[in-house]
């Protein structure tokens, strides 16, 4: 599915490659954010989280009008455990497929 047009803001999870470890963020261009968390796991590029653990496949994102609802949304999935973010990954990808194709 592409997304464009209007007030359009993100919350993501990403993931590595072998699905280990899960990183939420929100950002207004989810392509384009997708695509900097994959230049940053060039190794020695950005020494963030993301880059230490090449984590930029794309599992889980919700779609948002307005900036301050998704900031909101995205402190509260930070504030979960592993296993509540499990669940809601599984509620709309129970395979944990990719979905940076669908961007």
């Amino acid at each position: 599915m592409k997304i464009s047009g209007g007030h359009n803001y993100y919350i993501y999870i990403v993931t590595n490659k072998n699905k280990t470890v899960l990183y939420t963020g929100v950002t207004n261009d989810l392509y384009r954010r997708l695509q900097e968390h994959k230049e940053n796991s060039i190794p020695f590029r950005h020494p963030s989280f993301v880059g230490k653990y090449n984590a930029y496949f794309l599992l889980y994102y919700e779609h948002f009008q307005n900036i301050d609802f998704a900031i909101a949304r995205e402190k509260e999935i930070k504030g979960w455990r592993r296993s509540k973010k499990e669940t809601l990954i599984n509620s709309i990808n129970p395979d944990w497929k990719f979905l940076n194709g669908e961007i």
